[in-house]
């Protein structure tokens, strides 16, 4: 009976709890990038609390939580709604989930159901002058301004984006990059900009102050209408409201609005065929191009250098210089290559060079023959070839390379008889000596008492793994930390595949900032990256060396690289992962 007593209370308490309603309800289930949506937790039992939202993952809340509750009873019957509310609006465009919040009612968690929205393109804002956000989208202008949007591949062209704002209508306060564009089919370098500052300008005939925001340098590496993604930016500004407050301040409205720049697309041109050099390797610019040696008279096994250089403007750091054929007798080692480029918004300008160092072998005159250069200048739109002058290495002193061939004389076997050694036949054995019993002895005792022993230090190693299991964020770290030295002895391995290596070179950075900054791989850019590692007090140099690393490896993959490059680069990231240990 008392069982049966206890059976019918818990049936009571599950009925109650299944009667208990916690829903979730949003204003709309798919919207625009620029638009907001209201989301309502709503709870129908009264004495509910310890209200959790969920994270809002890629959405910005712009306000919330704001409570509110409703009472009625209508012949009889009651009815109660606890609501939690917020606007909240997207960061992206894509299919997202808004995941369930959670709350507590009767010592039970509850938690309400997930709703999906679909968010899209940034939708046109009706024409409404009394609407806070037409008046921002006529007053607010992200502009991106490309410097030729007709380039030939190789050239260099520059991108800026401004921010217009007509300081009259609006009020900028703050702003917030949303979404990065991207360079699909450009080698890209991102220019500093230091600081934002006001500067008078015009949009569309009228008068409008603007901020540089973000700027680039592109060089396009394939021909075709290659598309820029937009630049997409929240930007908190202030609408005046058409009335003042009691003391005469105008009074505004504060709005969140989403400015986008837009796709631009950049008709690349191909370089043309005719009159094309049989060694053209994709130089566009205009050069000057030297092969020089430090000195041409030396002895046999002294040694001299050979630079081979290129200085002008264009894409240097995406070329790769010829080599030259050095004749027999002399010894050539691998190259040491050395850049001193200038970047800017109008290009790269300076000189990079392969140093050789030799070694001649032999007396004589050796020739090491003229070596040609081709490049395309785009404002000439024609092709151009450089011929370095013939070199003589003088050795007048030395060995002669001829005779140099060895003869070995043939020698007769000579016999040793005290090289065989005769068998013995007479063995010295001695009895075993008497054998102590394995029962009782010291290795019995030990192997005795070791299983007990083992308990508590399995349970201690136990405690310690479990530990160590929960221990999620550490266990991320140290599985991005293996992941790290994995890839970055993959890529050792692969200097011989050029994709190969970069890709593994590239994970290996990427997974040690996961272990070092606990950042995700989404969330990796240079500008981000900066800005982690400057909080860690890490030194300005050794940040843009990371950066250059990291840059390198996005573009290297579509340019011609040299064995000796993917040497330097390889000790390079090496040098500056060590540097980065001591700070991180």
């Amino acid at each position: 009976m008392r069982i049966k007593i206890i059976y019918f209370f818990i049936l009571l308490v599950q009925i109650s709890f299944a009667q208990v309603t916690f829903k979730t309800n949003v204003s709309k289930t798919t919207l625009g990038l620029n638009e907001r949506i209201r989301v309502d937790f709503t709870i129908d039992k009264q004495g509910a609390d310890d209200f959790t939202p969920p994270d809002f993952e890629n959405f910005t809340v712009l306000a919330g939580p704001s409570q509110s509750t409703s009472f009625s009873s209508i012949n009889g019957k009651t009815s109660f709604k606890q609501t939690y509310t917020y606007i909240i609006q997207p960061i992206a465009k894509g299919s997202f989930l808004i995941g369930s919040a959670s709350i507590t009612y009767k010592d039970e968690v509850i938690k309400s159901n997930a709703v999906r929205v679909q968010v899209t393109d940034a939708i046109d804002i009706p024409e409404d002058p009394n609407d806070p956000r037409f008046l921002a989208s006529q007053n607010i202008h992200l502009v991106a301004e490309i410097s030729n949007d007709n380039p030939y591949v190789g050239e260099s062209i520059s991108i800026i984006y401004k921010l217009y704002v007509n300081l009259n209508k609006v009020n900028v306060q703050n702003t917030r990059e949303l979404s990065a564009p991207s360079f699909n089919g450009f080698w890209k370098q991102n220019m500093e900009v230091s600081a934002w500052q006001a500067t008078d300008g015009t949009y569309r005939g009228e008068p409008y102050k603007y901020v540089v925001v973000k700027k680039a340098l592109l060089i396009p590496h394939k021909a075709g209408e290659l598309e820029i993604d937009p630049l997409e930016m929240e930007v908190m500004a202030g609408v005046p409201m058409g009335r003042r407050d009691f003391f005469g301040n105008m009074m505004f409205n504060d709005i969140n609005f989403a400015a986008s720049s837009g796709k631009r697309t950049i008709s690349v041109k191909e370089l043309p065929e005719v009159g094309k050099p049989l060694n053209f390797t994709g130089a566009v610019g205009s050069f000057r191009f030297d092969v020089k040696a430090n000195e041409t008279n030396l002895k046999a096994n002294e040694s001299t250098s050979i630079k081979v250089e290129l200085v002008g403007k264009g894409n240097l750091k995406l070329i790769e210089l010829p080599k030259f054929n050095a004749p027999a007798g002399l010894e050539i080692y691998e190259p040491e290559h050395q850049e001193k480029i200038n970047t800017t918004m109008s290009g790269m300008e300076g000189s990079i060079y392969d140093q050789y160092a030799i070694v001649p072998q032999f007396k004589g005159k050796f020739k090491i023959p003229e070596v040609s250069f081709s490049y395309f200048d785009p404002k000439q739109e024609k092709y151009f070839t450089l011929n370095s002058d013939a070199l003589i290495i003088n050795v007048p002193e030395g060995q002669s390379m001829d005779g140099q061939e060895q003869v070995v004389a043939k020698q007769n076997v000579v016999g040793n008889e005290s090289n065989i050694r005769f068998i013995k036949t007479k063995a010295t054995l001695k009895p075993a000596q008497d054998k102590t019993d394995f029962y009782g002895s010291p290795l019995y005792y030990v192997l005795l008492l070791t299983p007990l022993l083992a308990i508590p230090a399995g349970i201690f190693l136990g405690k310690k793994k479990e530990e160590r299991d929960s221990d999620i964020v550490g266990n991320k770290r140290r599985k991005a930390d293996r992941l790290a030295r994995k890839y970055l002895s993959e890529a050792k391995r692969n200097m011989g595949k050029k994709e190969v290596f970069y890709e593994s070179l590239e994970r290996a950075l990427h997974n040690y900032l996961k272990a070092k900054l606990q950042v995700e791989t989404a969330d990796i850019s240079s500008e981000k990256v900066a800005e982690l590692l400057r909080e860690k007090k890490v030194e300005q140099v050794i940040i843009d060396d990371f950066k250059e690393v990291l840059d390198d490896c996005n573009y290297a993959r579509y340019t011609p690289s040299s064995d000796v490059q993917i040497k330097e680069e390889f000790e390079k990231a090496k040098s500056v992962l060590a540097k980065l240990d001591r700070f991180l």
